[in-house]
């Protein structure tokens, strides 16, 4: 981590605290939620099922990360049964654009890409 204040991060310093928030982002995980909710504010339930196959433990460890980088906004509502809702913070509207930009280069050139089949 650079302690110089007029120094600017660098990614590929190896001691860049960025490299930590773009794991967090670039995440299997991470990627998917931050498309979800640039669309609306989601419950967990509607976020696990939009995303699909994530477990509920890694869908609440990712989200928990993303709070935690000031992307993500969890909101507990006071109402029974407990309500809980999230949703994108401006600096995580800002990033999931260009997440969503990756990931539609992806999907436009996924039939060019040589693919070995492993995941």
């Amino acid at each position: 981590m650079n302690s110089a204040k007029n120094i600017a991060p660098d990614v590929l310093d190896r001691m860049c605290p960025s490299r930590i928030v773009l794991n967090h982002v670039t995440s299997r995980w991470g990627v998917l939620v931050l498309i979800a909710l640039q669309q609306k504010t989601l419950r967990f339930s509607e976020l696990r099922r939009i995303i699909g196959d994530v477990s509920e433990k890694m869908l609440s460890q990712t989200l928990k990360t993303l709070e935690n980088d000031g992307f993500v906004h969890r909101e507990a509502l006071n109402v029974v049964p407990p309500h809980v809702e999230y949703r994108l913070t401006p600096h995580g509207q800002g990033v999931a654009v260009h997440v969503k930009a990756l990931a539609a280069w992806v999907e436009d050139n996924i039939m060019d890409l040589p693919r070995s089949g492993n995941s």
